[in-house]
C-alpha cells in the first residue's frame, strides 16, 4: 500500500491473457514487472491483450506494419478479434501520428463504424500499456461498482445542494 494525497491505494494486479506471439514484446516485460500474471496462449488473435476480469480485450498493432501488411488482410484479423469480443480496442501504435497514419486510422474507423471497436493511437509501449490498465481497472468488477457507487452518490449530493431543488421545496411548501 502507498500513500498518495492523503488516501491509501492499493495496487492493482490481474491476470492478463496474451498472444504468444507478444511473449517477448516490450509490453510482456512491463506487465510482468508491475507483477501482473500474464497466460499465454496460442489460440487468440496476434497482437491480443485479454484482461479476462475486466471484460476487455485489445489488439496491438503498428501503423508502418499495417501500411505494409495491406489493409484487407489487417481488417479481416480485426474483425475476427471483434466478433469474439465484446469490449475491443484496437490500439494502433505510431512514433509520430502524422497524415499517413492519420489517413489510416480514419479508413479502419470508416470500414468498422457501427462496431464494438473503438481504436485508441498511442506513441510507445509505455503509454499503451498504462491505457490497457486504466481501461481495465475501470472496467472490472469492483471498481465498476464502486465507481457507480461514487457517481449516484455525487449525484444526489448536487441535487440536494442544488439551487434549482432548494428552489422547488420551498414552491412546493407554498403550494401546500
Amino acid at each position: 500500500m502507498t500513500e498518495s494525497g492523503g488516501q491509501e491505494q492499493s495496487r492493482w494486479i490481474t491476470t492478463v491473457i496474451m498472444s504468444t506471439a507478444l511473449q517477448n514484446h516490450e509490453i510482456s516485460a512491463v506487465l510482468q514487472r508491475q507483477q501482473h500474471r500474464l497466460r499465454y496462449s496460442d489460440s487468440v488473435e496476434i497482437g491480443s491483450v485479454i484482461f479476462s476480469l475486466s471484460g476487455v480485450a485489445f489488439i496491438l498493432s503498428d501503423t508502418q506494419d499495417l501500411l505494409t501488411t495491406g489493409e484487407e488482410q489487417f481488417s479481416e484479423r480485426i474483425q475476427k478479434f471483434i466478433n469474439i469480443h465484446r469490449n475491443s480496442f484496437l490500439v494502433l501504435s505510431a512514433a509520430l501520428h502524422g497524415p499517413n497514419e492519420w489517413n489510416v486510422m480514419f479508413r479502419i474507423q470508416r470500414r468498422f463504424l457501427g462496431s464494438n471497436l473503438r481504436i485508441i493511437p498511442v506513441h510507445n509501449t509505455a503509454e499503451a500499456v498504462k491505457l490497457m490498465l486504466t481501461i481495465a481497472k475501470i472496467t472490472s468488477k469492483p471498481q465498476a461498482d464502486d465507481t457507480r457507487y461514487k457517481m449516484a452518490m455525487t449525484k444526489a449530493q448536487i441535487i440536494e445542494n442544488s439551487p434549482v431543488w432548494k428552489m422547488l421545496q420551498e414552491y412546493q411548501l407554498h403550494c401546500n
